[in-house]
């Protein structure tokens, strides 16, 4: 028989490439979710329309066996399969919980029962959920220190905010676990050690929904308002869909309903929000590939950094600009500079004979041509200082990745948000000439 090696073979074979690729693989068969389908089942859920895949990009996720149309219910989950602090309250640790003053928080509550139940091992009803669960994360609470000092000075300050709120939580709920000793015949340090709690913590701030729940005498006044998901906490992020999700008083169950069709076999996503690849990096662990929300922040030190030194009414414009919140969230995107940097810029430059005309520039009129020409000068400036110091960065994470091999995942991370944020920059670069041109 003569193989079929022609042109429309060849297509056939690259259609079917793209659609493998695109498609994922299949993960039911797994044990772990063999298991958590059993157990879901038990708990009154079965599912029929998705089924746990891998994705080339997005990794682990769901996967959609028809095709999904706009406005149908992705994924009813019963309150059965939820855990919120009321099922932390109705177990063993609530009558600790009822006890200890002063209140513990929601979130210590569920970090707390997320551990115990975790040591309990085969004995815990909660196994084959904390069994798919990641054993580890890649928020910037978990990265190595030399890898927070090659993110972006911006967000380089909220990491490490993010370690020391991390430990402060940690510290201060130890006397809450020693109260716990109790319930263990090991000692409470063991069990309840920084990297437990540091692993709870990310479980439930990566993967809990909102769910509002009444205030309890037993818990802190603190708002409770985080459920974890079984099964549904598996559906990835995507900018480009909209949802609806919501707790369903009726049904007792948490619904999504998707906004955006589906085609069958293809990965079905939810959105967390219009957040930036820096929120998005801080709060679940990782960075979204041409995210339209994704931009570079611009600094207060950065703003000046190109801007004469003898100029004297510099510290009065600064002031003006912090007064008016024209200091924070300025930045470049993938269309330039947002209009909050140009703003600034434009007052920064001002001339000393311009200057009583600040407010015109904060309402957005045009002083004079030369202020346009230089504050459009400056940002090109300051793009072009963030491309050389992002290419820089770039170099050394490719060095450290050849070095530093057990480090690769999270230089990876940092490799393709330092990218994303080099596209972004030679995008705005190129905006920018464009603006320049209008006064040559």
């Amino acid at each position: 028989m003569k193989n079929g090696g022609g042109r429309t073979s060849r297509i056939r074979r690259r259609k079917l490439f793209r659609s493998s690729e695109s498609r994922g693989v299949n993960e039911s068969y797994k044990p772990e979710f063999i298991e958590l389908k059993k157990w879901l089942k038990d708990r009154k859920f079965e599912d029929t329309n998705l089924i746990p895949a891998c994705f080339p990009g997005t990794g682990r996720g769901l996967m959609s066996k028809t095709s999904l149309r706009e406005g149908q219910t992705v994924i009813s989950l019963p309150a059965s399969c939820l855990l919120t602090t009321d099922t932390v309250i109705r177990s063993y640790l609530g009558a600790y919980i009822a006890k200890w003053q002063p209140p513990p928080s929601p979130l210590l509550a569920l970090c707390t029962f997320l551990v115990s139940e975790k040591h309990a091992g085969d004995q815990s009803p909660w196994k084959p959920y904390l069994e798919v669960l990641p054993k580890a994360y890649t928020c910037p609470v978990c990265l190595e220190p030399e890898v927070v000092d090659l993110l972006p000075s911006p967000l380089k300050a909220k990491a490490w905010e993010q370690r020391s709120h991390v430990w402060e939580f940690f510290s201060s709920s130890r006397g809450f676990f020693s109260s716990l000793q109790p319930l263990f015949s090991e000692a409470v340090e063991s069990i309840f050690s920084y990297c437990a709690m540091r692993w709870a913590w990310c479980t439930v701030n990566t993967r809990a929904v909102y769910m509002k729940c009444p205030p309890r005498l037993c818990l802190s006044p603190e708002p409770d308002t985080c459920a974890l998901a079984p099964y549904l906490d598996l559906l990835n992020h995507s900018p480009d869909v909209q949802v609806k999700a919501a707790f369903n008083e009726e049904t007792r169950c948490y619904e999504i309903r998707t906004a955006t069709r589906c085609g069958r076999h293809k990965e079905v996503f939810i959105c967390y929000g219009p957040h930036d690849n820096h929120r998005l990096l801080l709060e679940y662990g990782f960075v979204s590939i041409r995210n339209p929300h994704a931009c570079v922040y611009v600094s207060k030190d950065m703003l000046v950094k190109y801007l004469p030194s003898t100029d004297k009414q510099m510290n009065k414009k600064i002031s003006i600009l912090e007064d008016h919140d024209f200091i924070e969230n300025l930045t470049f995107g993938w269309d330039g500079p947002s209009w909050r940097l140009l703003t600034a810029l434009k007052l920064l430059c001002l001339e000393a004979e311009e200057f009583t005309c600040w407010k015109k520039v904060l309402l957005g009129e045009i002083i004079s041509d030369t202020n346009e020409e230089t504050s459009l000068d400056v940002a090109q400036k300051i793009c072009r200082y963030f491309i050389e110091e992002t290419n820089a960065v770039l170099q050394k994470v490719s060095r450290m990745k050849d070095e530093e091999v057990a480090l690769m995942n999270q230089l990876t991370l940092v490799e393709t948000l330092r990218t994303e944020e080099l596209k972004i920059l030679q995008a705005s670069a190129k905006v920018l000439i464009t603006l320049q041109t209008a006064f040559t």
